[in-house]
């Protein structure tokens, strides 16, 4: 395991439910998977119904100025919801998935696995996005794909710059190790978990990681902290805060863990 130390001195990552998380890197300011509208149940002909349980902390108004969405898919109402897709027309950029940018519009852009992009700082240099590896249920991804769909997480870099990676809804730790070759030892890491389950999807087995996997990822990162998202406010959801703490515990790890709350 890594030998970085636990959380000091660390930019602040604001968490508002669900998937939704700000931060300010590098001078930019970043919104992942937003999510803002109330309790009830939401989805598409075809689909499981997803029911919200909790509403959002914040409200768009709330959030300031946003540079980027980093959206790890769109065909999922508890990563993108009605007044989420409303927000993106203000966004200059989203970057989501392949298949995502061709459907969203103008201003976001598909990025593939290791495919990267540069966004430009405010005062000077860049910071690098780079698409990772993302499989959202259990097995190969050519198997979840077409029942789940395309999802893709992110690394950020920048010279003089902390690590930061989002796992987007992720229940791969394959695809964990193969971001790590790359770019560990990992400073912040806004993890995906809850183990979210339908029993008509994969045998009722975590379409998301579970805490376990949590912790284990954060292990193969070397993460110097780990924000948790995705855990809480939707039913679908099977682990939370308290399994979080507990498995974090068991590994060791409970000092990396950042729940990111505005208050």
């Amino acid at each position: 395991m890594s030998s970085l130390p636990a959380t000091t001195d660390q930019f602040p990552v604001r968490v508002s439910g669900g998937p939704t998380a700000l931060f300010e890197y590098g001078g930019l300011r970043f919104l992942t998977d937003p999510t803002f509208d109330g309790p009830g149940d939401y989805g598409r002909p075809g689909r499981p119904v997803l029911t919200k349980t909790a509403p959002s902390v914040t409200t768009p108004t709330d959030l300031g100025r946003i540079d980027v969405v980093l959206l790890s898919h769109d065909e999922h109402a508890d990563n993108l919801d009605n007044s989420g897709r409303a927000l993106l027309a203000d966004i200059p950029l989203t970057l989501t998935t392949p298949g995502g940018g061709e459907r969203l519009g103008d201003k976001a852009k598909g990025l593939a696995d290791w495919q990267s992009i540069e966004v430009n700082r405010p005062d000077g240099g860049t910071i690098t996005v780079t698409g990772v590896p993302a499989i959202h249920g259990p097995g190969p991804r050519e198997e979840v794909e077409p029942i789940t769909g395309q999802v893709v997480g992110f690394v950020l870099t920048g010279e003089g710059l902390p690590t930061v990676y989002v796992s987007g809804d992720n229940a791969s730790l394959d695809a964990v190790r193969e971001i790590a070759d790359r770019f560990a030892p990992v400073d912040t890491a806004i993890l995906f978990a809850g183990a979210p389950r339908f029993p008509v999807l994969f045998d009722n087995q975590p379409i998301v990681l579970d805490s376990a996997q949590a912790a284990e990822a954060t292990e193969i990162l070397g993460a110097r902290r780990v924000v948790p998202v995705h855990y809480d406010s939707w039913a679908h959801f099977t682990e939370g805060r308290d399994e979080l703490v507990a498995a974090f515990t068991v590994a060791g790890l409970a000092d990396r863990l950042d729940w990111g709350r505005w208050n």
